[in-house]
């Protein structure tokens, strides 16, 4: 996987899709431009998004780019209707109304093998390319379907799973694997004798501020299996890169404090927290790319400035002496 996503920096467009406000469609385009233009040519969007708008919006910027110089990846597990239904009252689990300002179409849940080639043709469409290079399938885990889940996963382990590994044996797709919030549906997945994923992405769950089910349950059996980890959501929802919001919703008082804990940290050495974040990551040998989210062009420069920001080793050795890093887990220095 490594070699085809040219860079550890990706680019996630869950924001295009109106998370959290309504963003302006010049502001949209502007940030994947801004992307391009830093250097950054992975790009991963959902028809989740906003009921398909990030799929649309990263569509029209990336049209005017040669289809041969960048990696695309869209997921597959919700098929978006012309039933039109009220954005703030869909029914998303753990997730409430995360994408209340998107497109008004009607999400369907549905991880059947017809399905999933309805998905990718749909996605096609308002991705305005012949081709997709990673598919994953969505949320198959407890924070959208509670006690459900495991359902839903074994309607994806004969449909999803069966299509997007012929898919890939025919050539269609370069590689497919999960996109998920949890650790739980990786660990099965891998765990599967009749499917090999080639990577998955992983959001929020390999962080500054939550990693270790993640370094114990999913990154070794990963690294057994060949199956790549592509993190998503580094700074959790924002609150590691300045904002409010942990795991999607308001951060609770203790995630506050722990952040603080760390910002004091960054403070005293001289590095944002934004920084610490993403060189966190990307120091565990799984990891082959993050992928933060940004809805402005500014963010994107603030993300290199962060992958390129020289840290001190006494910072790190100052966050495991405060337990705010896990023993165990990968540093971008050889701590002593």
């Amino acid at each position: 996987m490594k070699n085809i996503l040219q860079g550890k920096l990706g680019f996630g467009s869950a924001p295009l899709g109106n998370m959290f406000r309504n963003i302006p469609e010049e502001e949209a385009i502007a940030t994947v431009d801004a992307a391009w233009e830093s250097g950054i040519r992975y790009f991963d969007t959902a028809p989740f998004y906003g009921a398909g708008l990030s799929e649309i919006r990263l569509g029209e910027a990336l049209s005017k780019r040669n289809r041969n110089d960048y990696v695309l990846s869209t997921k597959v597990g919700r098929i978006i209707s012309e039933e039109l239904e009220d954005p703030s009252a869909r029914d998303l689990g753990e997730k409430g109304g995360l994408f209340e300002f998107g497109r008004k179409n009607k999400i369907i849940p549905d991880y059947s093998a017809d399905a999933t080639l309805r998905s990718i043709e749909q996605s096609l469409k308002r991705l305005k390319t012949d081709r997709l290079d990673i598919v994953y399938i969505h949320d198959i885990a407890q924070d959208f379907y509670g006690d459900e889940w495991l359902s839903k996963f074994e309607t994806a382990r004969t449909g999803a799973f069966r299509v997007l590994t012929r898919l890939r044996e025919e050539g269609v797709i370069n590689a497919w694997g999960l996109g998920v919030n949890r650790v739980e549906p990786i660990e099965i997945i891998l765990n599967l004798e009749e499917v090999k994923p080639d990577v998955s992405l992983l959001a929020g769950r390999y962080s500054l501020l939550d990693h270790e089910h993640a370094l114990q349950r999913v990154m070794p059996s990963a690294e057994e299996n060949n199956m790549d980890i592509i993190v998503g959501g580094p700074y959790n929802s924002g609150v590691l890169a300045g904002g409010t919001h942990f795991e999607y919703q308001k951060a609770s008082p203790e995630i506050i404090a722990k952040v603080e804990k760390i910002k004091n940290i960054a403070d005293r050495h001289q590095i944002s927290v934004k920084a610490a974040a993403l060189q966190f990551v990307l120091a565990n040998p799984t990891v082959a790319a993050v992928i933060p989210g940004a809805s402005r062009p500014k963010r994107i420069e603030e993300d290199k400035a962060a992958l390129n920001t020289v840290i001190p080793a006494a910072f790190w050795e100052e966050m495991r002496e405060q337990k705010l890093v896990a023993p165990n887990a990968p540093l971008p220095i050889i701590v002593k």
